[in-house]
């Protein structure tokens, strides 16, 4: 009976973390393929390779239009979308905007000082040609 107890004792500890995983992943591939399944025109959206756009049309079951500039669409399979980004509300932009040209006061001032002491001028490194 003993010799029985360590070999279920074992099987356990390493059963028990691989179905608490797939359990998790499962639910984590539900979740995206509703996300996916409801999208809609309008919402901006990132790709699984960094791309924001906007969803342009999703009529489709297996792709979906997507706006990355004006008048640019493209399509793409809906496995590609990676997340769905919220819009900034208009509140936020103004406060950043408003924080931006403060700071931007505030350097103003700071370069007027230090340029009357010093002045430098960027130079542009030359090119690098490679063998061919």
């Amino acid at each position: 009976m003993e010799g029985l107890l360590l070999p279920l004792l074992l099987m356990l500890v390493l059963a028990v973390p691989l179905i608490m995983g797939t359990r998790k992943q499962k639910k984590a591939m539900a979740q995206q393929q509703e996300l996916q399944s409801s999208l809609g025109p309008g919402d901006r959206v990132m790709t699984t390779s960094g791309m924001y756009a906007t969803v342009a049309d999703a009529t489709d079951e297996s792709t979906i239009d997507l706006e990355i500039a004006d008048g640019v669409v493209t399509t793409w399979l809906r496995q590609a979308i990676r997340e769905r980004i919220d819009p900034v509300a208009a509140d936020d932009v103004e406060d950043e905007d408003s924080a931006d040209e403060d700071a931007a006061d505030e350097s103003a001032t700071v370069t007027s000082d230090s340029e009357s002491e010093s002045v430098t001028t960027a130079q542009v490194a030359e090119p690098l040609e490679h063998k061919k």
